[in-house]
């Protein structure tokens, strides 16, 4: 510290030039302060002494003083897998209810059902575990049992009216289901009566919109559903569009083929007037308010659209707001 500062603060000034000589023969200096006796208040006096916990149980002999050291994660065996995970766990092949839907045996729901009957045979075994795979090119046979089930499966034509909603019901509208119904059955002689099981698993095989009226076909058999509305589906459907506006021969052109919707291609089509408002319509595909949107792109107005066909089945004389059955002699 500097000499003026010390002056400042009162303390002495160091000589540098002195120094205290060390004597040699000097003991160490010990803390020799008294100790400090505590006081005892009254309060503490009167405190009542700690309680004293238990003395801890003595370990039974042999018992590891310390936890014992747990394997690195690394260092533990592999678990077994349950049975359960094995059986999800992907194998060689193709499930064999796909397979079955592919050939168009059933539906892939169907299929399920029947494999869980023990109703499926491949290549002469008798399968029953759901997931099985299988090489696709196995031959696939159904039990009588299937077979039964699906001769009692039904399917239904439809003259759907306007208003009503072909799939899930829509709030405020009405699905076209609820016109399933005997007082709206068209019967012939040799057509069996309506019972309620019918509408049991029964389900509208492709849309009709809401605006639209025609030919409906509502079933339980999965083999229907797929061949009209399956990804692979080349099932015709025919269609009278009553339009609005002007026609010239490059739009008509391009109704036939070379339109897209929703950036995607369509499919050629067969398209032809009737009359001076009237285009008859034939498609292979069914993409939604497909006809309308068309017609926008060429600068028609659809204001009336009717079904008449669809494959080889006809909706013929059916009147409005009824339903028949499908036949034993017809197929799409």
């Amino acid at each position: 510290m500097a000499d003026s500062l010390r002056k400042t603060l009162g303390l002495p000034v160091k000589d540098n030039a002195r120094t205290t000589p060390v004597d040699p023969g000097r003991r160490p200096i010990r803390n020799t302060l008294p100790k400090l006796k505590t006081r005892t208040s009254a309060s503490a006096a009167n405190r009542p002494p700690p309680v004293q916990s238990a003395p801890p149980a003595q370990k039974p002999r042999g018992t590891p003083s310390r936890a014992p050291v747990l394997p690195k994660t690394t260092d533990r065996l592999p678990r077994p897998i349950p049975e359960a995970v094995a059986d999800r766990i992907p194998q060689e092949g193709v499930r064999i209810s796909k397979l079955m839907a592919e050939r168009g045996l059933c539906s892939r729901r169907e299929a399920d059902e029947y494999i869980a009957r023990g109703w499926v045979f491949v290549n002469g075994d008798r399968v029953s575990e759901l997931g099985t795979r299988a090489d696709p090119s196995v031959s696939i046979k159904l039990d009588k049992g299937a077979q039964a089930t699906q001769r009692q499966q039904i399917t239904i034509l439809l003259h759907k009216p306007v208003g009503y909603v072909s799939g899930q019901p829509e709030p405020g509208f009405t699905p076209a289901v609820t016109l399933v119904l005997p007082e709206n059955q068209q019967r012939l002689p040799d057509t069996p009566r309506f019972h309620a099981s019918h509408l049991k698993g029964l389900a509208p095989a492709g849309r009709l919109d809401i605006d639209s009226t025609g030919l409906l076909v509502l079933t339980q058999d999965g083999r229907v559903a797929r061949q009209l509305v399956g990804e692979s589906s080349t099932v015709e459907k025919e269609y009278l569009v009553r339009v609005e506006g002007r026609l010239d021969a490059e739009g008509l052109t391009l109704l036939n083929h070379g339109l897209s919707l929703d950036g995607k291609r369509l499919k050629p089509a067969k398209v032809e007037w009737l009359n001076d408002d009237q285009l008859r319509f034939v498609l292979n595909e069914g993409r939604k308010r497909q006809i309308r949107r068309m017609c926008e792109l060429v600068g028609l107005r659809a204001v009336g659209l009717k079904r008449v066909r669809i494959g080889k089945v006809r909706l013929g004389d059916l009147p409005l707001g009824q339903w028949r059955f499908l036949r034993d002699d017809e197929t799409f």
